[in-house]
């Protein structure tokens, strides 16, 4: 079992923290845009292309190659929703067109993702013009930031409900891009490094570790080439509608890089350890990034990033793809704009299959298909419009941050208070209540939402001490019971050592626990289940719901609680004797098992290596007890001892240092 818990710790680590861009809305919103900015011709040019691309696939892929007034529940995919499905909901140009023609389940990502906006939208009407996240001064400083509050929450609320349900439509979603820098900027390594120096160090094939502008480009390069086969070749009209489809799938899924870069959180680069990509990742994008474009001057921006794009970040992102749109549908049409791109015969006539996800390197091209001076100049031209991105580790470097992400020692106090149903003994009277503290020592794994702020994978194991009071009701109903306080308590005040171990669950507690040699023969099925099991289970119930007070948290089942009463010490219990006023002595030994039901954190502080949490929890438990035998009178018969059920309250302060 030992062995288990730790696979099952390490395959939930593996799944963690996945760090999209620009969600699907947003995304499909810069595109649209970008699309609606062409000029006429180019326009005209486009629509063209999309009829020939859309061709046997009438139902699916709509007449307009940007329909910017489509609502919830689209009946269809227009080309502005590929760039939103590539990198997150495909690894290729090949599997993205794929998934947009034949699959099952686009439609439903397309219809979350519809609804995602308008739940979006909504937050946004609601929401405080600006937040400087001081301390407030006066009760309408309070009021703001307590507006300010409710807004973030309900934003984080509409990602779990799209998250959960982009999940139960794409399987992958989260799993998909979790080992890949695919949707991050490399980082500079150092501040005289010139735009082409930059552009080059993105693309080398083989070489360059795979990042968004790189692979931008190299999408971007084979829709060129692509083009120059349609501009220059005799073509039957099948073969010109493969290369229009082929065309557009590659360049749609080379724009959801691009406009990746416009996000604040993977603007500030790759390095550090997964803790510091997400946790980077995750504050720029809530609060914003100054930066300045390869061609800029001295003249800067703010960007935001995924889920709280602007107007105004939309339409800078939009102008740089409607850059990369226009030279692409010049090529296609053989328009001279100085520098004619160079034709390429042995471009293929279906998408690209370079997969994103699983590459960690910039793939090498076919020696035919690299890059040359011309094309280079071509990818500079948009290279020049995307922001500059921070320099590496060292001197000048953007402050980094970090996620819950990682293994952590702690540190966890808790106080409680339980209401019982009575005692050991069928003659106890009444019920009662117990009073009781709890220090103790906390190991494992931290993963800080694995798609949304809802999400809990907290994996950890504890041992602790614990101390508790008697309880309230005495062990029977008489004289001698009434008075004697303490002593004639239906359970004795104890010391006792604990366990703690909590961790999520697919649909039954404790099944990724068992189910852990799965991933040995069906590794990604039993991610998916992990995935499922961080994100509230397949059945959502036990997703965290945020409010402008606090986090709710229906947790039943991921963590339980084990006390050993008289394991260490002497317990001793007085029970009814066999002759009325004859009490009996019983040393007692018990196992108390604790159930948390329900969990508020109100209060939560997190810095570089540490977090401390206050937590309210509802819980149940059953008392076992064993009779370890009558210590007097001598000779006196045995007792059967009752079990004792209760539920209680406790507040809890937990510390974790994360490594």
């Amino acid at each position: 079992m030992g062995t288990q818990l730790q696979i099952g710790v390490l395959l939930l680590a593996y799944v963690a923290a996945p760090a999209f861009a620009w969600v699907y809305p947003e995304h499909r919103d810069i595109t649209v845009l970008a699309v609606e900015s062409l000029d006429p011709d180019r326009r005209r040019i486009l629509d063209g292309l999309w009829a020939e691309a859309r061709a046997g696939n009438e139902a699916r892929l709509c007449e307009q190659a940007a329909d910017g007034a489509q609502g919830i529940a689209p009946e269809c995919i227009d080309w502005a929703a590929m760039p939103a499905i590539a990198g997150d909901h495909s690894c290729s140009g090949k599997q993205m067109l794929d998934t947009v023609t034949d699959s099952t389940w686009i439609l439903q990502v397309a219809d979350v993702a519809a609804q995602l906006k308008v739940d979006l939208a909504r937050v946004a009407a609601n929401s405080p013009t600006s937040s400087d996240g001081a301390t407030p001064r006066s009760i309408g400083e309070l009021q703001a930031q307590l507006v300010s509050e409710a807004a973030r929450a309900q934003m984080v609320n509409a990602l779990r409900v799209a998250d959960i349900r982009l999940q139960r439509a794409d399987p992958e979603y989260a799993t998909r891009a979790g080992s890949s820098n695919a949707h991050f900027l490399l980082p500079r390594p150092r501040p005289d490094f010139s735009v082409a120096e930059y552009w080059q160090a993105t693309l080398r094939g083989g070489v360059s570790e795979i990042n968004a502008l790189g692979v931008y480009g190299w999408y971007h390069l084979s829709a060129g080439q692509t083009a120059s086969r349609i501009a220059h070749e005799q073509l039957t009209a099948e073969e010109r509608r493969s290369l229009a489809r082929a065309m557009l799938a590659d360049e749609a899924f080379a724009l959801h890089f691009l406009e990746d870069v416009f996000a604040a959180g993977h603007v500030a680069g790759t390095w550090g350890d997964v803790s510091q990509r997400k946790g980077t990742h995750d504050y720029y994008n809530e609060h914003g990034l100054e930066v300045m474009t390869w061609s800029g001057g001295a003249n800067t921006v703010v960007l935001m990033g995924d889920a709280h794009m602007r107007p105004e970040d939309a339409q800078r992102a939009a102008a740089t793809v409607r850059l990369s749109l226009e030279q692409l549908l010049d090529v296609a049409s053989g328009r001279s704009s100085g520098v004619e791109f160079p034709y390429t015969p042995q471009a293929a006539s279906t998408p690209a299959a370079f997969d994103v996800c699983k590459n960690q390197k910039i793939e090498l091209r076919p020696e035919a298909l690299r890059t040359n001076p011309v094309a280079m100049q071509y990818g500079l031209d948009v290279g020049t419009q995307v922001p500059v991105p921070s320099l590496e580790s060292g001197p000048g470097a953007m402050p980094r941050f970090r996620a819950e992400v990682g293994a952590f020692v702690g540190v966890a106090g808790l106080l409680d208070a339980r209401y019982m149903d009575g005692g050991y003994s069928d003659l106890d009277t009444g019920s009662g209540y117990i009073v009781g503290g709890e220090l103790s020592l906390r190991g494992g794994y931290g993963l800080d939402g694995v798609l949304d702020e809802s999400g809990d994978g907290l994996v950890f194991f504890g041992v602790g001490y614990r101390g508790e009071s008697a309880s309230s009701n005495e062990f029977n109903d008489s004289p001698f019971a009434r008075q004697g306080g303490s002593l004639t308590a239906a359970i004795p005040g104890r010391t006792a050592f604990t366990a703690r171990l909590r961790m999520p669950f697919y649909l039954i507690p404790g099944d990724l626990l068992l189910l852990s040699p799965m991933y040995l023969f069906a590794p990604g099925a039993y991610q998916q289940m992990a995935v499922t099991a961080a994100n509230g289970g397949l059945i959502p119930w036990q997703s965290g719901r945020a409010t402008r007070f606090g986090r709710f948290q229906f947790v039943l089942g991921r963590e339980i609680g084990v006390t050993f009463f008289g394991v260490t010490s002497d317990d001793t219990l007085l029970a009814p004797g066999p002759v009325l006023g004859q009490p009996r002595i019983v040393q007692l030994r018990s196992t108390y098992f604790d159930f948390p039901i329900f969990e508020y954190r109100p209060y939560r502080a997190f810095d570089m290596t540490q977090t401390s949490d206050l937590v309210f929890q509802v819980f149940a438990g059953v008392d076992i007890p064993d009779s370890q035998g009558v210590i007097f009178p001598v000779g006196a018969p045995e007792i059967d001892l009752d079990r004792v059920y209760s539920i209680g309250v406790r507040l809890i302060f937990d510390w974790r240092r994360y490594f």
